[in-house]
């Protein structure tokens, strides 16, 4: 059945091209925003066209499967599909495919298993570094002050989601550097960026070998510090937050002439420091549009026999 092959190849095509036109494009740095939406929607219609090809192979292959998936369409349509002249790669298409979303899930599930086993120990470390006075409720502050000698700051996700911030880091930061950084975390705790890291993870850590999960996991994790960079800077100024990130990890080495354990943070100063001006409305409600139809394109090529057998 070509459909299905259709589907497969269409799904290992837009895996191999569209990294490669994202990494050459010029606007994902200037709209973070942006490009994470056109990353979700490559991945989806990967997974998709994989989904679509793995339920015709089925169909093919097995009579019980067809009968459900095909129970309300009429016999032009199942014709048309030509479900009883293929070989047996159909069976062996559909369960690699099928065997490959089982995979997906479990990994998945094992991610968002150990976030929340981290998120529960570092609560647990925040009671004993910060416990709680008579009377007060685990969760009750959005805001944590803890001692301690390094400057750090971050957000600990949850139902009662709260900003932990050190001494260190309360000396370091001047005038409303402190309200940047919140609007940077406060950023990714309303888009549920941790959803996104969840997700991209899961991929990757699933098939190590496929390059597009694996540049996936690593652009989820750029771009959702890129975004919530420009929540602050939005709200108080590029400077104001380049200067807090400076002050932040100043004692890192992040901006040191050797390795850092995380590069990416100078080119986030520059790049909030060079201000590149955005793209115009216009230009990204095009781009948007564009991406929300790339998921179309596999349903499309699914209903092509159907939509010709029909007239």
């Amino acid at each position: 059945m070509w459909v299905s092959l259709a589907l497969f190849l269409l799904g290992l095509l837009t895996a191999l091209v569209a990294p490669r036109l994202l990494s050459r494009a010029d606007w994902v740095e200037r709209e973070p925003v942006v490009a994470l939406w056109v990353w979700q929607c490559v991945v989806a219609a990967v997974l998709l066209s994989f989904a679509l090809s793995m339920t015709f192979s089925a169909s093919a292959a097995w009579q019980a499967v067809r009968g459900q998936v095909f129970a309300p369409a009429p016999s032009a349509v199942i014709e048309a599909y030509e479900l009883g002249t293929t070989g047996p790669w159909s069976a062996v298409l559909a369960v690699v495919l099928a065997a490959g979303g089982v995979w997906s899930g479990a990994m998945l599930g094992r991610e968002i298993g150990r976030a929340r086993a981290r998120r529960r120990q570092r609560r647990c470390e925040l009671l004993v570094r910060a416990p709680l006075m008579p009377g007060e409720e685990p969760g009750g502050e959005r805001l944590v002050v803890l001692e301690g000698e390094r400057a750090d700051a971050w957000w600990l996700a949850g139902p009662t989601p709260q900003l932990v911030i050190t001494t260190a880091a309360l000396r370091r930061l001047k005038g409303r550097q402190l309200d940047a950084v919140l609007a940077h975390e406060q950023g990714h705790a309303r888009a549920r960026h941790d959803w996104l890291l969840h997700c991209s993870a899961a991929l990757a850590a699933g098939f190590p070998g496929v390059p597009v999960f694996t540049a996936f996991r690593e652009e989820m994790h750029r771009l959702v510090e890129l975004a919530a960079d420009d929540v602050a800077s939005r709200r108080f100024g590029r400077l104001t937050i380049a200067l807090a990130l400076v002050e932040l990890n100043e004692d890192r080495g992040v901006f040191g002439p050797g390795p850092a354990p995380d590069a990416g943070l100078p080119q986030r100063v520059n790049r909030l420091l060079t201000a590149a001006p955005r793209l115009t409305a216009g230009r990204r409600l095009r781009l948007t549009a564009a991406a929300s139809l790339v998921p179309v394109v596999p349903v499309l090529v699914a209903f092509v026999p159907a939509l010709r057998a029909l007239g």
